[in-house]
């Protein structure tokens, strides 16, 4: 089964179509789809829209959130429920376009595990566009993962992608990296990106300085994420050291200009860099027992958490090692 995810907020006027449009591709291909879709808070009448394709088409499920919680948690609402071993998500906009839907599979029947789409062609104005492709470079250089679109919402998993990685904040646009940090394979396509018909943009110039912070985010969890002491407290042992190198030196030249009798005596508290090394030792003990303490938490709270993600065994496992390893495939979905 092929599971469509698609979070929405204010999408009223282009669900029927993009409905119409995921019913062409799978009844054209013979694909057993079903499609979620999340009203992730909508003010219009969007969740009218959604209840009355789910009666017309029983393929069709509605997830409705409270409020608008952001697209991390709407997919997350979405990927707890999916049924398929095969995971698409596209935004409801129709920009996106299903009939790219079988190009994602066949690039699925290989070795990759993660097809992300890249619009190389956008339909976007400038505003839009230009700071995308400076976070695109930015990620791709920070994280090692080489995607020219990572904010593109056009994406496909394989389901054990999904619960291998947690979703939270605005992480949606970062589960490629995650993923790949777990040892899964990405890949990429050139996909058809269309013209916004309906509606109007979601996000604004705001979500750059948010990016930038996930950004950080994503490369501390991806790379110390399980050893933060390793980057904490190898700054707190520079500033540790640099500083307290720096008090022995004022020290003894200080002990030096009072024991020489023709030395002009040190004052220290009118040298600047008596304070800036005063300052690098409290950051460095500061540094140093903030990343003890993220070690301690790291092992109260990681202990249910696998720091690997087994790829294949020669032997069958046991249904509760299954279940810890692949928890969506140990539990049916009803």
């Amino acid at each position: 089964m092929v599971s469509v995810v698609i979070p929405v907020c204010n999408e009223e006027a282009s669900l029927a179509q993009l409905h119409a449009e995921l019913d062409e591709v799978a009844r054209g291909h013979e694909y057993d789809m079903e499609i979620v879709i999340v009203d992730d808070g909508s003010t219009d009448g969007t969740w009218r829209q959604i209840e009355s394709l789910a009666a017309e088409d029983s393929r069709v499920r509605g997830i409705r959130l409270r409020r608008n919680f952001g697209k991390a948690a709407a997919l997350r609402a979405a990927f707890d429920t999916v049924r398929g071993d095969i995971v698409f998500t596209l935004d409801g906009d129709l920009q996106d376009d299903p009939a790219e839907i079988p190009r994602f599979l066949e690039e699925m029947s290989g070795e990759v595990d993660l097809v992300s789409g890249w619009k190389k062609q956008r339909h976007d104005p400038w505003h839009k566009v230009f700071p995308s492709r400076v976070f695109n470079w930015l990620v791709s250089r920070m994280t090692g993962v080489r995607l020219h679109d990572h904010n593109c919402g056009f994406k496909c998993y394989r389901r054990e992608v999904l619960a291998d990685v947690t979703l939270y904040g605005e992480m949606h646009r970062f589960v490629p990296v995650l993923a790949a940090a777990r040892g899964w394979k990405v890949g990429e396509i050139v996909v058809n990106h269309r013209p916004r018909r309906h509606g109007r943009s979601k996000y604004g110039l705001g979500r750059i300085v948010r990016g930038f912070l996930d950004l950080l985010t994503v490369c501390f969890l991806t790379g110390f994420g399980h050893r933060p002491l390793h980057l904490l407290g190898a700054a707190g042992l520079i500033c540790f050291l640099a500083g307290g190198l720096g008090l022995t030196v004022l020290s003894a030249l200080w002990v030096i200009s009072r024991a020489v009798g023709f030395l002009e005596p040190v004052h220290l508290h009118e040298r600047a860099v008596f304070y800036y090394c005063i300052v690098g030792v409290l950051l460095g003990a500061q540094f140093m027992s903030i990343g003890f303490l993220a070690e301690l938490l790291t092992a109260h709270f990681g202990r249910d958490v696998r720091p690997y993600s087994v790829r294949q065994r020669t032997a069958t496992i046991s249904p509760k090692h299954r279940e810890a390893e692949n928890p969506h495939e140990a539990t049916p979905h009803s």
